[in-house]
């Protein structure tokens, strides 16, 4: 059978200008397939804990992402368990994804469409997006916004070594470009080593 193929836009919220990636995942994907292809698209590092959950803000509505604490009053389903063309369709287009819940890198994700593979072509590939993802751990979209206040200001007393620091979050060196992004770059993580480390982690919490 040919493989149904998921075309989605991710979107960052509360940055502007947007930044957004065109993300092509297969049918069969999980929630936790998903984040890593995230993770991947954005260069975001992946140290925090993620969550996905209806668009609407229904609290009431099934969560998917790292369920760690048995005594949560809704604790999110395990993300690895569920696909998300189970959740993410046609008549309901539209999910959150949140990354670092300190530093709250909400994402809106659309379903665009939905595609047939295309023989001999491997996914998930980005096919578009625009800017440079923010850096981990700088402080959400109000931090992010002083950032770039800082690194575009060269008499600014912070300006080398936030560029220094800002790079070294993305595996760079030389000045941060905000403006800077490439699809041809994106380079995917495989998501069964991260799953494989995290179900080792909560085993060693029991």
């Amino acid at each position: 059978m040919t493989q149904a193929i998921l075309q989605l836009r991710i979107e960052l919220l509360h940055v502007e200008p947007l930044i957004w990636r065109r993300l092509q995942v297969p049918g069969d994907y999980t929630f936790w397939d998903l984040h890593v292809a995230i993770q991947s698209a954005f260069a975001w590092m992946d140290t925090h804990l993620h969550e996905f959950r209806p668009w609407d803000d229904d609290d009431a509505g099934p969560h998917y992402g790292m369920p760690l604490e048995e005594s949560e009053e809704n604790p999110p389903l395990p993300g690895w368990k569920h696909r998300v063309a189970e959740v993410l369709t046609r008549a309901n287009p539209r999910i959150e994804y949140e990354y670092d819940f300190g530093d709250g890198w909400r994402h809106l994700v659309t379903l665009e469409e939905i595609l047939t593979a295309a023989p001999g072509r491997k996914y998930p590939r980005c096919t578009a997006g625009e800017r440079c993802g923010p850096p981990d751990d700088c402080g959400g979209p109000p931090g992010y916004a002083d950032l770039l206040e800082i690194l575009s200001n060269p008499n600014d007393p912070e300006y080398a070594d936030s560029h220094v620091w800002a790079t070294s979050q993305k595996g760079k060196r030389g000045l941060f470009d905000p403006e800077a992004f490439d699809e041809q770059q994106v380079k995917f993580a495989n998501p069964a080593p991260r799953l494989k480390r995290f179900l080792a982690y909560l085993a060693s919490q029991r």
